[in-house]
């Protein structure tokens, strides 16, 4: 069975149902009732099946990264810190810029080709940018789910199937 050796998550809408970098204003803070807040007193929340679908990968034995256009870097990688999921990405590749560039670093980073990494991304240009150098690609339309990772493992064997 072919598994993908890195899995690899957007954030906007796809991890999190918002715009890092213009729906809430920092800074963040994480209360003792474990929820994060913005400046403004709201809750800044994830997609619901995002932390077990985080967890149970990373104690499977995959490899994650998040790759993010976010034009605010520095709030994207708080956000992940007081989500606790910064145990769970080996990389993170987040600023402005094409995926391309982005899944060109992981792929120097850890040696590991384009058709041995799985992604998911809201965005369809992503996607096919991503598709034509060879990585599996799954299009996020309401958060990453658990059904839409078994989806997304799925496909990535039927892909590494079809290239043999």
């Amino acid at each position: 069975m072919a598994r993908p050796r890195l899995i690899v998550f957007d954030l906007d809408y796809t991890l999190w149902p918002f715009w890092v970098d213009s729906h809430h204003d920092p800074p963040f803070v994480k209360r003792s009732d474990g929820q994060v807040y913005d400046r403004h007193g709201q809750v800044v929340s994830f997609y619901p099946d995002v932390p077990w679908v985080l967890q149970r990968l990373h104690s499977e034995g995959y490899t994650l990264a998040v790759a993010s256009r976010s034009c605010t870097p520095p709030e994207a990688h708080e956000l992940c810190h007081l989500f606790d999921w910064d145990r769970y990405f080996t990389y993170k590749e987040i600023y402005p810029g094409s995926k391309v560039k982005h899944f060109g670093r992981f792929a120097m980073a850890s040696g590991i080709p384009y058709e041995d990494m799985l992604f998911f991304d809201d965005e369809q240009r992503n996607i096919t940018e991503l598709r034509s150098i060879g990585v599996t690609c799954i299009l996020v339309r309401d958060g990453v789910t658990e059904s839409l990772i078994k989806e997304g493992l799925e496909t990535f064997q039927l892909n590494r199937q079809q290239q043999r």
